[in-house]
């Protein structure tokens, strides 16, 4: 398969349709239950070996034939080829954190490389999760932009990034975590166990679409995603909806459609300046869908799913942390309502060769008491990874 990288996009150019490249192969992931249980029946199989797959890959979290018992030692190894075909191969893992943060980089079945973070902390789990292979939104303080757009991920391949961080978690892979971290970690704007088992959180609790991509540019494979993390397992990981959070950066159209779904994730709209001129320089999709249209696409997820947003916006020094500009984002929230929003300013997380650093620590707090004084929530995120690539706008296909 070829391993060649999408060419580097020209500073502003969007990709907002994927290049066509193979599909990959077909998995238990990407079927409705009926759907799996007709992929049985078409293969020669009762339709409830599907439902037996289902628990073995969703409940049991096992991917070896020889674990599956229950199923006829004669059509195992069948069976897992042709409904859990492997979909991640893992190329490097690194920690972070004694332990506690992991960086997982996986080659597709085309060659094509993406990446997902686990994050244990005291009260939860979380997993930032892939959508894409690279990125198309380019913008340019973020190293996935820079990579450019290879492919759309499927709904299994999104699916693949969380059963392989509860796999490593069932196994011990991370250790216990004492206090948490100042500032708001991955999750923190959804809704998460604010108690956990003596020893630490044993399953994971929460996931953010904030890695690789622009998940509402893959909308089916995410929504589908989305639905095979949240049923009740043994047709799906039985994760509740609130401990899920969509980030985008602004996609109105895919905002809206979101909205009516019917289920109850958390919104994360990326923003990094309240300004249009701006705007259209830091986040290129500000050409298509101005500020206002964001922010008003935001406010109607909120008034549709009473689901409160999360703003985020990466502080750089000099670029958008100025003071007025921390007003004028307050104005703009505070003028759709009360309670309806929170922000989450990031302290801009290095990536090669960029001509741009966080913002000065006493700007970074004037910033976060302006949006207080206009009635707005707001957290400083924390950057948990930061040193191995793994925190926000670090991810890109060339840290492999």
């Amino acid at each position: 398969m070829s391993e060649t990288p999408a060419p580097r996009p020209a500073p502003g150019q969007l990709t907002l349709v994927a290049p066509r490249r193979g599909k990959p192969p077909r998995h238990l992931a990407d079927l409705t239950v009926e759907e799996r249980r007709e992929a049985a029946t078409a293969l020669g199989h009762p339709a409830f070996r599907a439902n037996q797959l289902s628990t073995h890959y969703f409940e049991r979290l096992v991917d070896s034939p020889d674990e599956m018992t229950d199923l006829p030692k004669a059509v195992r190894d069948d069976l897992v080829r042709d409904l859990l075909p492997p979909l991640l191969q893992p190329v490097r893992h690194i920690t972070a954190d004694q332990g506690a943060t992991v960086k997982q980089v996986w080659k597709l079945f085309d060659g094509a490389l993406v990446e997902s973070v686990l994050m244990r902390y005291p009260n939860r789990v979380t997993v930032c999760i892939s959508s894409q292979a690279g990125c198309g939104m380019n913008c340019p303080f973020c190293a996935t932009g820079q990579e450019g757009l290879t492919r759309n991920m499927s709904t299994a391949e999104i699916v693949e990034q969380v059963v392989a961080a509860a796999r490593m978690l069932r196994h011990g892979g991370l250790p216990e975590v004492g206090a948490g971290t100042e500032g708001a970690g991955l999750g923190d704007e959804a809704e998460g166990s604010d108690e956990a088992p003596a020893g630490g959180p044993v399953r994971v609790s929460n996931i953010v679409f904030m890695g690789m991509g622009e998940a509402l540019a893959n909308y089916k494979a995410a929504i589908g995603a989305i639905r095979r993390l949240t049923e009740p397992a043994p047709s799906g990981l039985g994760i509740s909806a609130r401990g899920i959070t969509m980030s985008t950066v602004g996609l109105v159209p895919g905002i809206d459609r979101l909205a009516a779904e019917g289920i109850p994730v958390t919104l994360a709209l990326s923003l990094h300046a309240p300004d249009d001129e701006l705007r259209d320089e830091l986040v290129p999709i500000n050409t298509r869908f101005k500020v206002d249209e964001a922010i008003d696409a935001a406010h109607r997820y909120y008034e549709v799913t009473g689901r409160r947003v999360s703003i985020e916006y990466a502080l750089i020094r000099d670029i958008n942390d100025q003071a007025w500009r921390a007003d004028l984002l307050g104005e703009k929230l505070a003028a759709r309502g009360r309670g309806w929003v929170h922000v989450n300013p990031i302290p801009l997380n290095p990536t090669p060769g960029s001509k741009w650093t966080a913002s000065r620590r006493g700007v970074e707090q004037q910033f976060v008491e302006r949006l207080r004084a206009h009635g707005i929530p707001t957290t400083v995120r924390d950057t948990r990874g930061s040193e191995i690539d793994g925190a926000c706008g670090q991810l890109a296909a060339s840290t492999a």
